[in-house]
């Protein structure tokens, strides 16, 4: 009898707790190409869910590198697409323990990426210059020796060239920082996340030969760089809430209940409205229009929310 009633109690808890929603239906929200630009193919199976877990579970320090300033010709050079996803990253990171947590950038990027991650306590801005000296080679790579984690969210990533180039193939030379070093001293055991939209972002190099097979991006702007865990999204905005929210759902899994970890990791929509209009305040473009304004891409502030709602959602398992 006492066996009927334990199995009772269990059915009932089973039956009331919502199941935990996959972590890959994540990857398929952001994974739609809405920006017809053919990243289906770039998709690795598998590594959005690995990735998340391993945001989940370490600590210690986090570098996440991010800062695409493809608008070569304008007063101000930096995209939309990078500082929001990044931001959110740093969020999560810093709800989940991390004890350092730190965003690195170019010098060009100092003021948008500074207002993208306005209010975030606990969270560093670093940026190095273009015309990168000893001192900041030997900066980096004590930043690099010490981290636990490194994650790239639309961070240009150098070709086979060594040189990095926008979508058109325009040389970004003069803007960049070499913070594709951190990749190569950091300890081998420490995991690299990439996180791209393009090809051209550091970490595509996973897929490389996928790349050279698109028959929409040039081999010459292909990212050599391998990450560990490739993460693309039609947008790199969303690859960086997709992280944040599948960090939360694994995190729940241990402690804590799913609500109140994507609470604490996720941003809100009206966080990140305000998040863009700062960033558009110092000058921010729009990627593919060149526009200074509140878009992403090449389309609306509207469709980055609905794919944050959506991811939100999905996490918290009411979907």
């Amino acid at each position: 009898m006492r066996i009927l009633v334990l199995l009772a109690v269990l059915l009932h808890t089973l039956s009331a707790t919502p199941p935990m929603p996959s972590i890959q239906k994540l990857q398929d929200i952001i994974g739609t190409d809405a920006g017809n630009r053919g990243m289906k193919s770039l998709i690795v199976d598998g590594d959005l869910e690995k990735a998340s877990h391993i945001l989940a579970t370490s600590n210690g320090s986090v570098i996440i590198l991010s800062g695409f300033p493809c608008c070569v010709h304008d007063s101000a050079t930096t995209e939309t697409d990078g500082p929001p996803g990044s931001a959110a990253i740093a969020r999560a990171a810093v709800a989940l323990g991390y004890t350092s947590v730190a965003v690195v950038t170019d010098t060009c990027n100092q003021e948008v990426f500074a207002a993208a991650l306005e209010g975030l306590d606990g969270v560093n801005l670093v940026c190095f210059p273009a015309d990168f000296t000893e001192a900041d080679r030997s900066k980096l790579k004590e930043m690099a020796s010490s981290c636990d984690l490194l994650i790239a969210c639309e961070r240009a990533g150098p070709a086979a060239s060594g040189r990095c180039y926008t979508m058109r193939g325009t040389d970004m030379k003069g803007l960049l920082a070499p913070l594709e070093l951190f990749v190569e001293c950091k300890k081998q055991s420490v995991p690299f996340i990439g996180i791209g939209d393009g090809g051209n972002e550091l970490g595509m190099g996973k897929v490389l030969d996928r790349l050279h097979a698109h028959p929409t991006i040039s081999n010459d702007i292909a990212c050599v760089t391998k990450a560990d865990y490739l993460i693309a999204a039609s947008v790199s905005n969303w690859g960086g809430y997709a992280l944040a929210a599948g960090a939360a759902m694994a995190k729940s899994q241990h402690s804590g209940t799913r609500k109140e970890w994507v609470d604490k990791c996720v941003p809100t929509r009206q966080e990140e409205i305000d998040l863009l209009n700062r960033c558009v305040e110092k000058g921010c473009r729009d990627g593919v229009s060149g526009k200074v304004e509140a878009t992403v891409d090449g389309m609306p502030l509207e469709t980055s929310l609905q794919c944050l709602a959506d991811l939100t959602t999905t996490a918290l398992g009411s979907s």
